[in-house]
């Protein structure tokens, strides 16, 4: 049982961050229900995108986790008027690479998602709808680094209302743009992608506003950080996306893999994606939480209290999850018929769906307790366990089973979760041993 103080502080951190997540996922999968009125290729082409959109931009989204876990340990040791500036840092490393990066990958988009995918129809909608993507990856890295500053600091309710405008904008500008609406030009597939980089400037404009006007005295903006700062977050920042570099690489080889199958397989994975990517919010809400709860605890030099901080979160993970998983597991169909049309796709992804609900509750372990390693600094051992289960584990062995021994997304699937479990059991066994409780930061 967890003691009902510490469950309210728990929800008071997560609820916020969960309700700003839900938000985004939510406008993911109103995406994809608008994408898919236009067809199959559209819905893979869009499915596809936004994951390479994900690979490409992933090494600068670590620096979230290393804003996170030095902002919290700065207020979890009283220094509050030092807790802005690893944010300061990490908006200087954002603008240092972001634009670069940005225009580099927009050029070399036509080249590289051929390889992507075959179908011609999925490559024409596809490279554009990158391309928008990537044009706002600068905004995106930005609001990274404020996510984790405010989420350190017990700010998770700034994030949540701002994510909430952002997306009610993203809905807008995407229906305006997607089906030529209130005089905008008619884009398909594309005008999705315009209207989210579009809508990340927005969030951007906001978190810039408000951190002016209420994080000055945290040292918001005071200086150019020093070159310590900046190396710190370094160390902290790259393990992490190195790690996002490679899940998200991973994702999108999977999406090439499940092409290899077929181009119905691939728009009923990309609707599965989404949903899973909705159901564990929870979790991953959480997981940012215990981050922040782990990080100020070390602050203050309470190790016993950080490990327990882990532990409590686990189990309120472990409820909710396995709550959400029920309606996947009873009523797949209700469910991917709100964003399938074609009776035989919903076909194909019944059973994955129904494998996605009976695996929520490793979910909930494997990502409170990812988030929890994180939180300590841990960043090195959480990037070698996921890339070594996901690459050298999971992936082979989903071309050898989907496409080569021709068992599908099925086969897909099942090892998924499988691959899930594997981690999830190797967070639990670095986080009972507390090796993690000496790591400076």
């Amino acid at each position: 049982m967890i003691d009902r103080i510490r469950l309210r502080r728990i929800l008071t951190l997560a609820l916020p961050i969960i309700g700003g997540m839900m938000s985004q996922n939510v406008l993911n999968l109103v995406d994809t229900a608008m994408v898919g009125m236009l067809g199959n290729a559209a819905l893979a082409a869009v499915g596809l995108g936004g994951f390479a959109t994900f690979m490409c931009m992933a090494l600068i989204l670590g620096i979230s986790t290393g804003v996170q876990a030095m902002s919290a340990r700065r207020k979890g040791a009283g220094r509050f008027s030092d807790t802005a500036k690893p944010l300061n840092a990490g908006l200087l490393m954002v603008l240092a690479v972001a634009p670069i990066l940005s225009l580099i990958l927009f050029m070399l988009a036509p080249y590289f998602y051929p390889y992507l995918n075959s179908d011609p129809e999925v490559i024409a909608q596809g490279v554009p709808y990158l391309q928008m993507r990537l044009a706002g990856i600068t905004f995106v890295g930005m609001n990274f680094a404020f996510r984790g500053f405010w989420n350190a600091i017990d700010r998770s309710g700034v994030y949540m209302s701002t994510l909430l405008i952002m997306h009610a904008c993203n809905i807008l500008l995407n229906y305006m743009l997607i089906f030529g609406k209130f005089g905008a030009p008619e884009m398909g597939a594309t005008g999705a992608g315009l209207g989210t980089a579009l809508s990340t400037a927005i969030g951007s404009a906001i978190y810039f506003y408000l951190a002016m006007r209420h994080v000055r005295p945290q040292g918001f903006l005071h200086g150019l950080p020093r070159r310590s700062e900046i190396w710190d977050l370094f160390k902290l920042s790259l393990p992490s996306g190195v790690q996002q570099l490679f899940f998200s690489t991973g994702f999108v080889v999977t999406y090439w893999i499940i092409g290899l199958v077929g181009t119905r397989e691939l728009a009923a994975a990309n609707v599965l994606i989404n949903v899973t990517l909705v159901a564990i919010l929870p979790g991953l809400g959480l997981g940012l939480a215990a981050a922040t709860l782990v990080g100020q605890a070390l602050g203050r030099g309470d190790q016993l209290d950080a490990s327990q901080w882990g532990w409590d979160v686990t189990k309120v993970g472990l409820v909710l999850l396995t709550t959400l998983g029920v309606p996947m597991w009873l009523a797949p169909d209700l469910i991917l018929s709100a964003f399938i049309h074609d009776p035989a796709t919903v076909e194909v992804g019944r059973l994955p769906m129904r494998i996605v609900g009976a695996t929520m509750a490793i979910e909930a372990v494997g990502m409170v307790l990812m988030h929890a390693l994180l939180g300590a600094g841990d960043a090195r051992r959480v990037m070698i366990i996921a890339i070594t289960t996901q690459w050298i584990v999971f992936l082979p062995l989903a071309y050898l089973v989907g496409p080569i021994l021709g068992l599908g997304l099925i086969g897909i699937w099942i090892l998924q979760g499988l691959y899930r479990m594997l981690q999830a059991a190797l967070f639990l066994k670095y986080w009972t041993k507390g090796e993690w409780r000496t790591i400076q930061v």
